[in-house]
């Protein structure tokens, strides 16, 4: 594989730029003097951004683009090898790197790199930590998958030890990274256009790891299902965060205030702590927020500092994300499109001030859909009233035979009532004309459905 010597700037062209987590390492190569190019099929806010920090952006994808001063290409998992600056780089024998191997190589420049992963909740962790390692002092460079108020962006480059990033486990991306912490927070069944099965995903993640040098610390979560095999062999450090109260980290007396946001007593190894409140929604979030307490004690922060990190953290873009309000209805917006994230936000719509709760959701790919149909029936089944949109397709371009009325059958079957619409003009009307004062309405999905409480609020 090609070495980047990150103390020789070369040229590096990106493909598909314009990503959230491309566009930030773009930012950061070019923050450390390297001439930085690229391309994306759209323009953006994010290329746009780029283009103002002086990196020529592409809109749109040909072989023309890549000049000849280029030294390396990095492309994301979504480049298919007909894709023209693929094929241009490849018949000249450019040097090409993968984005994780691009940004792998990247951590091994700091003597800290810290690796959030798991199915679901890592934006928000990584986010978590990121106010805390700020708070601190620490000058951290973070790479975020989503856009953090505090740095006005997903990206911050500092000039200290530390390097945290969010580890994707699609595609085995996070198995060519270099962490010295590692967070798992999760494993659940998802990206089953990729992995087998569950075994498949667990396989992958005990990969993940097994990563982690003698003198690295593995953050892990207790509920993780037959623990023992992710963990059986590691030499480094292993800590545990959960609901078992025998964890390394847990909660007890958790009570959430009128706007869903919990307080609970921080529990270290048996012993009561003290109190740390939030600022965020959900139960899931307190155990969030326990793996980015262990990580700040590993790393010699005190919880004083930690506290004060939580409190100013409000979330980040589309995660419980408060739209807005128009005729006394509240609209909030959420990324979740697996069926454990859709249950853990609408538990924490239960604690939100509201009269009724409305759902619209964007099933995200036809094949997780298909592959979990019965279990996002039974997830939305818990809304009171559940409005479809059409599944996002993303990158796929077969249907597999299901839409979303597929799914609504199925969570009509469990007794629940459904309404799928095939366009968001109709979702908007059939909104207006039926939700009233104090009801609160969640967008949730992957896709564009945030769209929809933007055309509400007139944004």
């Amino acid at each position: 594989m090609y070495q980047i010597n990150f103390n020789e700037p070369i040229h590096i062209y990106f493909i598909g730029i314009g990503g959230i987590s491309m566009s930030g390492l773009a930012e950061i190569v070019k923050k450390e003097n390297f001439k930085v190019s690229g391309s994306d099929m759209k323009e953006s806010a994010l290329t746009n951004h780029l283009d103002s920090l002086g990196i020529k952006v592409y809109i749109g994808q040909n072989a023309s683009n890549l000049g000849d001063d280029i030294d390396v290409v990095v492309y994301t998992a979504a480049i298919h090898p007909d894709n023209p600056e693929f094929m241009e780089a490849q018949s000249r024998n450019l040097p090409m790197l993968t984005r994780a191997e691009f940004l792998g190589q990247l951590m091994r420049n700091y003597k800290t790199p810290i690796a959030v992963s798991g199915t679901h909740g890592k934006t928000t962790t990584t986010s978590m930590l990121s106010h805390i390692l700020l708070q601190a002092d620490t000058d951290p460079t973070l790479s975020i998958g989503g856009i953090l108020k505090a740095i006005d962006g997903n990206i911050r480059v500092g000039n200290s030890q530390y390097f945290l990033t969010e580890a994707c486990e699609y595609t085995n991306s996070f198995l060519s990274f270099y962490p010295k912490i590692s967070i798992i927070l999760n494993i659940d069944a998802d990206h089953l256009d990729f992995f087998k099965d569950l075994d498949d995903i667990r396989a992958s993640f005990k990969k993940f790891a097994a990563l982690l040098p003698e003198d690295g610390t593995l953050i892990v979560s207790s509920n993780i299902e037959n623990l023992s095999y992710i963990t059986e062999g590691l030499k480094c450090n292993i800590i545990t965060f959960g609901t078992d109260a025998s964890s390394d980290y847990s909660a007890s007396s958790i009570t959430f205030d009128e706007l869903g946001r919990p307080t609970y007593t921080l529990v270290h190894k048996g012993k009561e702590i003290r109190k740390i409140t939030l600022a965020v929604t959900g139960i899931h979030n307190v155990y969030n927020s326990l793996s980015a307490i262990a990580a700040a004690d590993l790393m010699g922060i005190d919880l004083d500092t930690t506290q004060k990190a939580l409190l100013a953290f409000s979330g980040t873009e589309r995660r419980f994300e408060y739209k807005g309000e128009i005729g006394g209805i509240t609209i909030i917006d959420d990324y979740a499109h697996h069926p454990t994230e859709i249950k853990a936000t609408l538990s924490a719509a239960e604690n939100y001030p509201h009269n009724h709760l409305w759902c619209v959701f964007q099933p995200h790919t036809y094949t997780r859909t298909k592959a979990l149909m019965k279990e996002f029936a039974d997830a939305l089944s818990h809304a009171e009233n559940i409005i479809l949109a059409e599944i996002y397709p993303a990158r796929e371009t077969d249907n597999l035979g299901i839409s979303s009325a597929t799914l609504a059958a199925e969570i009509e079957k469990l007794g629940k009532k459904c309404t799928y619409f095939s366009s968001f003009d109709e979702i908007e009307t059939f909104l207006l004309e039926n939700c009233a004062q104090d009801d609160l309405l969640i967008t949730m999905g992957a896709g564009d459905v945030v769209n929809i409480g933007n055309h509400l609020l007139g944004k």
